[in-house]
């Protein structure tokens, strides 16, 4: 075991993992936190907390996950490189793991143009697959970047995101190989609608024998009207979503249960496919729906480790 996570473990052991997403509120309200995190608790094995998600100021990562963890659930501290510097990256690692945070989900981030602060300064002082090392370095090595020795190392479960989508599409493949030799234990896709094209995604990572060296973990969104599926299909960079789901939510006499239809059936044809080792649900704003979902697919009770 690299950190002990309860994530970790529910992968180690070949259960199909169920992972949700969080998005801490604009203020200091832990509350929100608590009533987002009490729709997962029993359903999921592990929660993401989203670091300032589209660039917009939001509670601390690390601050929601000592809420979350609290709260009996084991917490994915995001870490973007849009805000830190190194210093301040391998600072906030220290302080996550002190605080008994033992998954890190490492990601560039937003450009700060897109958010609500369009004049701040970017850092990226190292990339998503920098940030990736780093942290193994951190945990295996106990060396800080620099080379120093630390005496006591961070155990954190690793984790990157991955776009099985976006152009140019045989290059998605190898940029998830550079994740996987820095470090990378688990991989979350961006959101899967198009089953057909993630399948021959799913070939490629095969063909490298990457499903043998990482865990995938494929993203679902249960949507909630045809609006925001043609939003998704038409606006978000990197998706992929086909025609007949737009129509299918255009027609649907109750867009949100065929939101979630769609997304069960999806869960169900992912679960099929040779190395996909479970989901990641984002139901954005809507955490409410995850334990309809989740019992919808047959995906409890989730393991007890």
């Amino acid at each position: 075991m690299k950190s002990g996570s309860n994530l970790e473990k529910v992968l180690v052991h070949g259960d199909f993992a169920v992972t949700g997403e969080l998005g801490p509120p604009q203020s200091n309200d832990r509350e929100v936190i608590v009533k987002k995190a009490k729709a997962y608790k029993g359903y999921v094995d592990a929660v993401n907390i989203t670091d300032n998600q589209t660039a917009i100021v939001r509670m601390s990562s690390i601050a929601a996950c000592a809420i979350v963890a609290g709260l009996g659930l084991d917490p994915v501290m995001q870490m973007t490189c849009r805000d830190r510097n190194r210093i301040a990256m391998q600072s906030d690692i220290l302080g996550a793991s002190a605080l008994g945070i033992k998954n890190i989900l490492c990601l560039t981030g937003d450009h700060q143009s897109f958010g609500n602060h369009p004049t701040s300064k970017n850092v990226y002082d190292i990339d998503s697959i920098q940030l990736i090392s780093m942290v193994k370095g951190m945990r295996d090595d106990k060396k800080f970047l620099n080379g120093e020795e630390m005496k006591s190392e961070p155990r954190m479960f690793i984790g990157a995101a991955a776009n099985p989508f976006a152009d140019p599409f045989e290059y998605r493949v190898v940029r998830l190989a550079k994740k996987v030799a820095a470090g990378a234990d688990f991989i979350q896709t961006q959101a899967v609608f198009d089953v057909p094209r993630f399948k021959r995604w799913m070939e490629m990572v095969r063909d490298r024998g990457l499903h043998e060296r990482v865990y995938i973990l494929a993203g679902v969104i249960p949507v909630k009207s045809a609006g925001a599926m043609r939003y998704m299909k038409n606006d978000v960079p990197g998706m992929s979503v086909p025609d007949e789901l737009v129509r299918r939510m255009e027609q649907a006499s109750d867009p949100k249960e065929e939101g979630i239809r769609i997304c069960v059936e999806t869960i169900l044809q992912l679960r099929e496919i040779e190395g996909v080792s479970g989901i990641h649900l984002m139901p954005i704003m809507w955490e409410s729906v995850a334990p309809i979902i989740v019992e919808r697919a047959g995906l409890l009770p989730r393991p007890e480790y």
